[in-house]
């Protein structure tokens, strides 16, 4: 039996597997449980690994890579169409293994340990703002039935609820008061740990050359740079700053045929986090750039005169993201234009 090319559909507790030889000819197909997949493959000669990108296919991807496996993770939008039939875990795995052997196929970079570190942090922090961000709204929805208006945002709600409890003229009743009081303590606490998480983060930045070269263009933070590391991995795999601006999603979308071109808005594919964080980091500098005089100022000036805040805060986004790619896949620090 020889093997030249795996798909393997990864799943909590069995893994099905699905192995063609040299000529494409199907060789192998089982079904295994997640105790003796490892030292089945183990066993098996080097081999090109394919694995839809989904949870824990990271980790599978480092394990095979240590036994001499050559493993590719693929999206799964890229393996749908090469399903010929129903769904199921035999199929799958098929798909997955022709798509794996596809020249032109795009993959995923696999995550070592310190990537998934980071992206943990991450991914946590992400977690506590939207539960701190749901918090104030509710509160905020609550007060409105006592005829309590709370202006938007969690700077001024942090402001007026030590107000709103100690105003005696108010309507709420002494439950409100308690349960009103109660979501300020859990708001405070949510700070704390944000702040923590912050600090984490912080602490690797300081201790990361790349992040702290990226962080050298404007509109790129601590938070950015070290999303950045954490998601990208290798930037090489990427053949150049194009298509990692167009992995991020900040490139048009187009629908032409013909003579006919037609260009929509961003594609938003990819890292929906990463995509907001340097659309934010633009925001912030759109914002401030009136007074510069630099190529890089009078290119922003006058994309927005052109375009519009919005659209200039992608197209600065989509900017700093080929740079970024630069900086990442060369090795360079940042020249700031003259």
């Amino acid at each position: 039996m020889n093997v030249t090319t795996l798909g393997i559909d990864l799943a909590k507790n069995v893994f099905q597997i699905h192995g063609v030889d040299r000529k494409g000819k199907p060789v192998m197909q089982k079904r295994l449980s997640r105790g003796r997949f490892l030292p089945f493959l183990a066993n098996l000669p080097p081999c090109l690994v394919g694995i839809e990108a989904c949870g824990s296919s990271n980790y599978w991807a480092r394990r095979l890579r240590a036994v001499g496996h050559e493993v590719r993770l693929i999206s799964p939008q890229y393996v749908k169409p090469y399903v010929k039939t129903n769904k199921n875990d035999c199929n799958d795995a098929e798909a997955i293994c022709e798509a794996v052997a596809r020249p032109t196929m795009r993959f995923v970079p696999i995550k070592n340990i310190a990537q998934q570190d980071i992206q943990a942090l991450h991914r946590i922090r992400e977690r506590l703002v939207h539960e701190r961000t749901a918090l104030v709204n509710q509160t905020r929805g609550i007060l409105r039935e006592y005829g309590v208006f709370l202006p938007e945002g969690i700077r001024p709600f942090r402001r007026k609820i030590p107000e709103v409890l100690e105003d005696a003229q108010n309507e709420l009743t002494p439950l409100a008061r308690e349960f009103t009081a109660d979501q300020y303590a859990r708001l405070g606490e949510l700070d704390r740990r944000i702040t923590d998480y912050d600090a984490r983060l912080q602490t690797i930045f300081r201790g990361n050359d790349t992040c702290q070269r990226l962080m050298a263009i404007d509109g790129v933070g601590p938070m950015t740079a070290t999303a950045l590391v954490a998601a990208t991995g290798d930037a090489r795999e990427f053949q150049n700053g194009r298509h990692f601006s167009a992995w991020l999603g900040l490139v048009p979308r187009q629908r032409s045929s013909g003579e006919r071109n037609k260009l929509l808005g961003i594609s938003k594919r990819g890292n929906s986090y990463l995509r907001t964080l340097l659309i934010h980091g633009a925001r912030s500098v759109l914002r401030r750039c009136k007074t510069r005089t630099d190529k890089r100022g009078r290119w922003m000036q006058a994309i927005l005169e052109r375009r519009g805040f919005n659209r200039a805060c992608v197209a600065l986004a989509n900017k700093n993201a080929r740079i970024l790619w630069a900086l990442m896949a060369r090795g360079e620090s940042y020249r700031h234009a003259s």
